[in-house]
């Protein structure tokens, strides 16, 4: 990002240190580093104290980054929707597998060892949803996708949504999502339940024996 060896080089000028301009922008001085590396961009109201401290309008700052933000959001978006898509999937999968091991538990009354490959199968299927999850969940907190759609909006003279940092994240996770993991949490406690009970005293027997 050209932005963060614009604000370096205009802290420079203005013979600030990093917690110097931290304390003007009232984030940490962790966050002008990140800004500076191009690790992250900050955000709109951000920008417009940058461009008070410095003299400088907002176009002069993010001038060359707009094409750069808004490739960014394309790729990702794609990808994230993919990722939705692998998610739903074997979601779906996994319900099934869930469906078929009651099957198997109280319409056939199978034995917990006959019904291990199924709990399995289950279980690396909520695996696949929950790796699908965090890399979605890593691309957003990586590229901050809501600031840099922030940033655009404001570019183009549209409304800037100014929602609380957490109402905005917690749009990011799909109820379903959420669902899922408590499912995929459930599945995991209740294997590890039946596990003890069919196996535990014959593993404790054998260690003591």
């Amino acid at each position: 990002m050209e932005i963060g060896a614009r604000i370096r080089a205009c802290r420079a000028e203005a013979g600030m240190s990093q917690d110097d301009l931290a304390a003007r922008v009232y984030v940490s001085r962790q966050t002008i580093s990140s800004w500076e590396n191009g690790k992250t961009y900050p955000d709109v109201q951000s920008l417009l104290l940058l461009s008070e401290i410095f003299d400088a309008t907002v176009d002069s700052l993010i001038k060359g980054d707009v094409d750069t933000m808004t490739e960014t959001i394309d790729r990702d978006v794609r990808i994230m929707k993919r990722l939705g898509y692998v998610m739903l999937g074997f979601t779906l999968l996994m319900v099934a597998a869930l469906i078929w091991l009651s099957v198997q538990l109280i319409v056939w009354n199978w034995t917990f060892e006959q019904t291990v490959p199924t709990a399995l199968l289950a279980l690396v299927l909520w695996g696949i949803v929950m790796f699908a999850a965090a890399w979605a969940d890593r691309i957003k907190r990586d590229n901050d996708l809501i600031t840099y759609r922030e940033i655009l909006s404001f570019w183009h003279g549209e409304p800037v949504d100014r929602d609380t940092e957490r109402g905005r994240r917690e749009r990011l996770i799909p109820r379903w999502m959420k669902i899922v993991r408590a499912v995929g949490w459930m599945l995991i406690a209740a294997a590890a339940g039946a596990f003890v009970r069919y196996w535990g005293s014959s593993i404790v027997t054998a260690l003591l024996g």
